[in-house]
């Protein structure tokens, strides 16, 4: 079927061709080939109506786009009742009249092309750049109407002794050819979209209107007419043809169009093109007037009118160049990263020619701002800035799209490992520390890489790849680049996870927190595993930072507090010893931020029926640095309901304990860090001591961790920690060991002040 279309289309293509041939050749009498002319112009016309009529029978076309069919499909049925009338008036006996109904019937059909090209869909503007375009719009069509009125209204409505209505009918067909005029620029100027058939189309009508103004203005101005088979006949052949394969081009395509087009042509020349060719014709007419006074004000005219333009199209460039452009650092802002990397998006894939976006962001650029201030921080960003441009290629765009975030947009690119280079190479200039007055100041950046290919349909996709494999590196240590694989999609492992809480795949362990100096249980921390259906038991470590950078760590910690408090209310049940038991359960960042954390709390002790006052929830160094005033009433709150609040992992980040005032802390856990060689090495001893002492000058309960020797537990105990948890007592294990554990263990009481 569709090459019985192709032949029909280039057949009756073929049999416009022989226009050509009268064209080159001469051939035939004016009457022969009037006849000739009409007779091979009913095939291309038929076609065309006929496959438009498919198409807006077919479906799937956009409302908006299916109307517009509609109206051109009865501008293509009109042309053919048109042709037909011409072709029996060629046969019959006499020369008819002008305007014939065949012209009428060619004139009734225009406007309902220009409403089919004004509904055409295009590119989405605002209210503002709306105005602007038809604006301009109105501009070019002004310029065309005086163009048009100087060369055939005026002389045709100045015709000596015409018929009236001739005259009419003549003036009416170059107002018409504004009207298409009109509608092919705004189509122009909007961007249309399903443009190979659109910019068919539109070479119809321009052509169109080009055979009109040509053969019009040779016969008002030069009392010149055109035989049949010279060239606007060509012209109008050529235009009919257009029309044929435009209808055939968008019947190849399926449904409405995916993409809207960004136009390769700038077209926003146009207007002032348009200006200059006014400001041409007041010249040519000025020609003939004497300097003063017509003369001298149409010259002045038309140079403050350049001045004008002039000064627009600067003001237009400078404010394109603002609204792209990043003040701070002078790369491209987010605005125009977004359109790189659509632009990119676009482009069709091709083998040895590869597509990538960097995402980098600054490690520990906060502190600096804290510390050195605001104008510090910005000097660390515009040498940033400086060490992106010496690393990129002239074809490729830097910019700067958050407070610390910076993109990189690598078009074209010869392979893969000339992406990995430059991520490299950035890596390597973003490490040379910054000048500001006499502080030296170190940055480094996370950098994730990300390749166009078929699983990135949109630039979008791509952004979230390369963000995926930025937060990656920042997961594993920050410092170096990481390329993008399914295996770091955060959002399919943010999935999984919350799936992991429905399906009942997390489990809870407990290790002992012990007093150091007769091993009795006072506590027990909760630590959770997901026993991961295909990858077996999976450690915090593997999970719990990918769950708080998505979110998943709220109902993971949700469901982690409920089953420890079923659990240790079920030991407290069956084991009266057991009453006097801590339970330790982590608060993750994003849970502290929750405003309803009270609640939640409240109502899962209710429901487990566990004693507040013996829950202690540990918080980690991010919480307590520097913590907002909501932060401190939720946990002034949990305080009140009895609950401890203790700090976790305490020195592996920029806590001190002075930020430990602000809250209502009562238990300090000494991380591992602190512990290790606090047995064989005298300085690790001191500083470890240092902390304990002050830590109990803040009266609060110091817990070590991370004890693996007895040797470890014995210089604690000598610098009056009391107690400890690691693997010399315990090891974390399911519910029900601990349980047994705790049946042949008696608690030595509370493990210090609440």
């Amino acid at each position: 079927m569709a090459k019985l279309r192709a032949a029909s289309v280039w057949g009756s293509g073929a049999l416009l061709g022989t226009i050509g041939v009268q064209y080159v050749t001469g051939w035939g009498s004016d009457a022969g080939a009037e006849k000739l002319n009409d007779l091979v112009y009913l095939p291309v016309v038929l076609l065309t109506a006929a496959l438009g009529l498919r198409l807006v029978q077919r479906g799937g076309l956009a409302p908006r786009e299916r109307r517009a069919w509609i109206l051109l499909e009865a501008a293509f049925v009109l042309q053919v009742v048109a042709h037909v009338v011409s072709v029996v008036q060629d046969f019959m006996p006499g020369m008819p009249a002008y305007p014939t109904i065949s012209d009428y019937l060619y004139a009734a059909a225009i406007p309902f092309v220009v409403a089919g090209l004004l509904l055409l869909p295009v590119t989405r503007r605002n209210a503002a750049q709306r105005v602007k375009l038809l604006i301009d719009s109105l501009i070019i069509v002004a310029v065309a109407c005086m163009a048009l009125w100087y060369l055939e209204i005026g002389p045709i409505l100045q015709y000596p002794g015409a018929d009236p209505v001739v005259i009419l009918f003549s003036a009416a067909v170059p107002v018409l050819d504004l009207l298409l005029v009109f509608a092919l620029i705004s189509l122009l100027l909007r961007r249309p979209q399903a443009g190979g058939a659109i910019g068919l189309l539109g070479g119809s009508m321009a052509v169109k209107v080009v055979a009109d103004s040509t053969y019009t203005i040779a016969y008002v101005q030069f009392g010149f007419a055109f035989r049949p088979g010279s060239w606007p006949y060509l012209f109008w052949a050529a235009g009919a043809f257009l029309s044929l394969l435009a209808v055939d081009r968008r019947l190849r395509e399926h449904g409405a169009v995916p993409v809207e087009r960004r136009s390769r042509v700038r077209l926003g020349w146009l207007p002032y093109g348009a200006i200059v060719l006014a400001s041409g014709m007041l010249a040519y007419v000025a020609r003939g007037e004497s300097i003063y006074p017509l003369g001298g004000m149409i010259l002045g005219t038309i140079a403050l009118t350049a001045l004008v333009i002039a000064r627009q199209m600067y003001a237009q460039r400078e404010n394109r160049r603002l609204a792209v452009t990043d003040p701070l650092t002078g790369l491209s802002n987010r605005a125009l990263i977004a359109d790189r990397l659509a632009e990119m998006s676009r482009q069709p894939l091709r083998e040895g020619r590869h597509g990538a976006v960097l995402l980098i962001d600054l490690d520990r650029f906060k502190p600096i701002n804290d510390a050195y201030g605001h104008e510090a921080g910005d000097a660390v960003l515009k040498a940033v800035a400086t060490a992106l441009t010496s690393v990129i290629r002239s074809g490729d765009t830097a910019g700067r799209v958050g407070g610390d975030e910076f993109a990189v947009v690598l078009p074209t690119l010869p392979s893969r490992a000339a992406a990995e280079s430059v991520a490299q190479r950035l890596v390597e200039a973003l490490r040379t520390p910054v000048i500001f007055g006499d502080a030296v100041l170190g940055v480094e950046a996370s950098i994730g890489v990300a390749f166009r290919d078929e699983t990135t349909p949109d630039f979008l996709q791509l952004l979230a790849h390369a963000d995926a494999a930025m937060y990656a590196v920042k997961r594993a240590g920050r410092g170096s680049y990481r390329v993008y694989t399914p295996e770091l999609d955060t959002r399919a492992h943010d999935a999984e996870l919350r799936r992991a809480v429905e399906n009942d795949e997390l489990v809870v362990h407990f290790q002992p927190v012990v007093t150091l100096a007769g091993g009795d249980i006072t506590a027990v921390e909760a630590l959770v595993r997901w026993n991961h259906p295909t990858r077996g038991l999976l450690m915090p470590g593997a999970f719990i930072d990918l769950a708080e950078e998505t979110g998943a760590v709220i109902p993971i910690g949700e469901w982690v507090l409920l089953d420890a408090c079923r659990q240790a209310a079920g030991w407290r049940a069956a084991n009266p010893d057991a009453e006097s038991l801590r339970l330790s359960v982590n608060l993750s960042a994003r849970q502290v931020t929750q405003t309803a954390l009270v609640d939640i709390i409240r109502n899962i002790l209710a429901e487990t029926g566990f004693p507040a006052d013996r829950l202690v929830l540990e918080l980690t160094e991010s919480v307590i640095l520097q913590p907002d005033e909501q932060t401190v009433a939720r946990l002034n709150a949990l305080r009140e309901m009895g609950i401890g609040i203790s700090v976790d992992d305490f020195g592996t980040g920029y806590a001190a304990l002075s930020y430990l005032r602000a809250l209502p802390v009562s238990v300090l856990k000494i991380d591992r860090s602190f512990v290790t060689g606090i047995d064989t090495d005298p300085d690790v001893y001191a500083v470890a001591e240092a902390v304990v002492r002050l830590a109990q000058a803040y009266r609060l309960h110091v817990v070590a961790e991370g004890i693996e020797t007895a040797g470890q537990a014995a210089a604690l105990i000598e610098m009056g920690c009391v107690s400890g948890q690691g693997y010399h007592f315990a090891r974390p294990m399911p519910g029900e060991d601990l349980a047994a554990k705790l049946s042949s263990s008696v608690p030595a009481g509370r493990p210090g002040r609440a």
